[in-house]
């Protein structure tokens, strides 16, 4: 890993902390439009990478933070978050007054106002920016972000969100309103996704051709964005992750909590989650969240490709 450089020149300075598979295009997508970017992952590995493709590597989030005009955090949750921000070597006190801090992260929209109050009490701005569209969307610069924040934090990201993103949707003055429109947009997924296993599964009990039953699905009213995207891995046997079971553990989990606060009925996604909770309990949490179909053919006996259920003892 090289040490943090001198920005070489006057640029907007972009760091982006969590170069992961969505971190890592947003890193390349900013750095193709002329930003000078500066990266840190906690993996060692995944700072090498970026800076193999001529971008700029940094030991801490501090050292990353120190001059950037804007601050990428691209990591899990709200408490990642919370230590990118304020935990050791942290960015909070290593940013520039007037700087920006892009948060990324799924989380509860209650979370998201808290660590925007404490990040503007420090005379920087923060928006509330989580992002749909997986890596490939990520790589191509053409993410969806759905952000909140002042106009003040709206104006010192433009640059790194023009970059990102194919559509950047501004929906409202304050942090917490980009959180809640993700947390709709999970709850859907993640239904869509639990559906779309389950489909696939029982066409496979009914001895159908799967094949044939993604032809006519897809070119039918059944079909969604998450059956046409996730059954070609149940096809495929192929459950290496791009978005894991945990992840819909975790966001799952936060409606539930935010639903709950509201004395708000969610029967659907309360379902949906207990069986991504099944899945990652009978140890599929890392792999793919279509491994959802994996888990039914399991407690039906159904046969998919490259999978056979397990014997008993």
């Amino acid at each position: 890993m090289s040490p943090l450089a001198e920005n070489p020149g006057s640029a907007i300075v972009a760091a982006v902390i969590g170069l992961g598979s969505m971190g890592l295009g947003m890193a390349r997508s900013m750095k193709r439009a002329g930003l000078d970017v500066v990266g840190y992952d906690i993996t060692p590995a995944a700072v090498d990478r970026f800076i193999a493709d001529g971008g700029r590597g940094a030991a801490t989030p501090a050292d990353a933070a120190k001059g950037a005009d804007v601050v990428v955090s691209v990591v899990v949750n709200g408490a990642q978050t919370e230590a990118v921000l304020f935990g050791p070597e942290g960015v909070a006190h290593a940013m520039e007054p007037g700087a920006v801090f892009i948060s990324s992260a799924t989380m509860d929209p209650a979370v998201a106002r808290d660590l925007a109050q404490r990040v503007e009490a420090l005379g920087l701005h923060y928006l509330d920016a989580p992002i749909s569209g997986g890596a490939a969307k990520a790589a191509q610069g053409a993410l969806t972000i759905m952000a909140s924040g002042s106009r003040q934090a709206f104006d010192a990201a433009r640059p790194s969100l023009d970059a990102m993103a194919a559509k950047v949707y501004e929906l409202g003055d304050a942090a917490g309103k980009g959180a809640a429109f993700k947390m709709i947009n999970q709850l859907l997924a993640g239904v869509h996704i639990a559906a779309a296993c389950e489909a696939i599964s029982f066409a496979a009990k009914q001895g159908l051709d799967l094949d044939k039953v993604y032809e006519v699905i897809t070119a039918s009213a059944g079909n969604s964005w998450m059956f046409e995207n996730r059954v070609p891995h149940v096809l495929a046997g192929d459950y290496t992750p791009l978005s894991s079971i945990e992840i819909f553990v975790k966001d799952l989990g936060i409606v539930q909590d935010m639903a709950r606060s509201e004395r708000y009925p969610v029967p659907l996604a309360a379902a949906a989650l207990q069986m991504y909770l099944a899945a990652a309990g009978a140890g599929m949490g890392r792999d793919d969240d279509s491994s959802l179909a994996r888990l039914y053919a399991q407690l039906s006996g159904a046969e998919l490709p490259g999978f056979k259920e397990p014997q008993s003892l």
